[in-house]
């Protein structure tokens, strides 16, 4: 098949949107497909050659507590007709697909077959603040998506209060070949302390600021302890190290962005792995890079963060916002040897369900069964 993925994102940014399509781009190339990402980029994609299609240049815009780098021109429709003209898709593979201006601009003008992939829970999104006429074309547009999908159940709750309908559940992946137990740790963190790693953007609904209210708790009584901040973001960032500097807060690493290639490493480099996002989290899909790196994990108890965690036996969940349980959490894990073990082990099997080539092979089923559904309503 031809495969169009379309991402309203920017696709020189890292975030959970962006990872999604390059390792399913990556997979379904593997089995054969001819595969193309259409989306917006801030600067030069160039791993991706001509696999990769631009479309406009992207925009920071707030959304539901993070940053949505969008396209906001309404001028991409004559550089979207201009695609579709020349490529002749089989199925196209929308994700987020009723955000503006790339997806909807694609959802209105393609005829192809159209699967929709929903990642978002939480906040609200722009289409319920908009028009009445702008809710009266996105519902009428939203009928061109053949097969509907959510990545998680609270992402399919979430979209089915505004948008009500037939959904399915295809989870995020995981690629187990890149993150794996065997990688080599980081040299400079491999010197015996015991390493608390967080992996995300520097937003405030990570819960960073409740991680830092933690270790400072448990660090006089793990001098040996030391926190490291993987993400980009410079605001928070520096608000943060001020913080740190106040409170004379000793081995905190800031890191900023780290190259996709160079996580599983930082992974092994942990101890324990610590995701305390307040909310508005659909899935994940840290807490399976730890796992599939066989890490033990201390994570928030939110509703798309429960989804992947089995408190106490592949991760222990605490209150989200409570720097006091955060810290009895990580304190546990510290300390007992065993129980690193056991998540560590149970947390990697769990990975294995979730490798892209499982979800892979689901979501292909998914796009023919598109196709057939297409193929029904223009016979009829």
């Amino acid at each position: 098949m031809k495969i169009a993925l379309v991402s309203p994102y920017d696709f020189a940014y890292p975030g959970g949107v962006v990872n999604h399509i390059s390792c399913l781009e990556h997979q379904l190339t593997l089995m054969g497909h001819e595969v193309r990402i259409i989306a917006p980029a801030s600067q030069s994609v160039a791993d991706f050659g001509e696999r990769f299609i631009p479309v406009g240049k992207p925009r920071p815009l707030p959304a539901s507590g993070s940053v949505a780098r969008i396209v906001i021109s309404p001028w991409v429709a004559k550089r979207v007709t201009a695609i579709l003209e020349r490529e002749h898709f089989d199925i196209i593979h929308l994700h987020e697909p009723f955000m503006p201006f790339l997806c909807t601009t694609v959802l209105r003008l393609s005829k192809t077959p159209a699967v929709g992939t929903f990642h978002a829970s939480g906040g609200k999104p722009w289409y319920n603040i908009c028009t009445p006429a702008g809710k009266f074309f996105l519902k009428k547009w939203s009928h061109r998506l053949d097969v509907r999908l959510a990545v998680s159940p609270p992402a399919l709750n979430y979209i089915r209060k505004y948008f009500p309908g037939d959904y399915a559940i295809v989870p995020n992946g995981i690629d187990t070949r890149h993150f794996r137990p065997d990688v080599a740790p980081l040299e400079e963190f491999n010197d015996g302390k015991q390493n608390i790693l967080f992996v995300g953007r520097l937003e405030k609904r990570k819960g960073v600021d409740y991680l830092l209210d933690a270790y400072r708790i448990i660090k006089p009584d793990f001098p040996d302890a030391r926190l490291i901040i993987v993400g980009p973001g410079v605001r928070l960032r520096n608000k943060y190290e001020k913080r740190v500097a106040q409170n004379g807060l000793e081995d905190v690493v800031f890191r900023g962005y780290v190259p996709f290639a160079d996580l599983p490493r930082y992974y092994k480099s942990a101890t324990v792995v610590c995701a305390p996002a307040t909310g508005w989290e659909s899935f994940g899909i840290v807490l399976l890079e730890a796992m599939a790196v066989g890490k033990p994990l201390v994570a928030s108890d939110i509703e798309g963060y429960a989804t992947v965690v089995n408190n106490g036996e592949d991760g222990l969940l605490v209150p989200p916002r409570n720097a006091a349980k955060l810290a009895e959490a990580l304190r546990r894990v510290l300390t007992d040897e065993a129980l690193r073990q056991k998540l560590a082990v149970n947390g990697r099997e769990k990975a294995l369900r979730y490798d892209w080539n499982n979800i892979t092979h689901q979501l292909v089923e998914f796009y023919q069964k598109a196709i057939m559904q297409r193929s029904s309503r223009v016979g009829n």
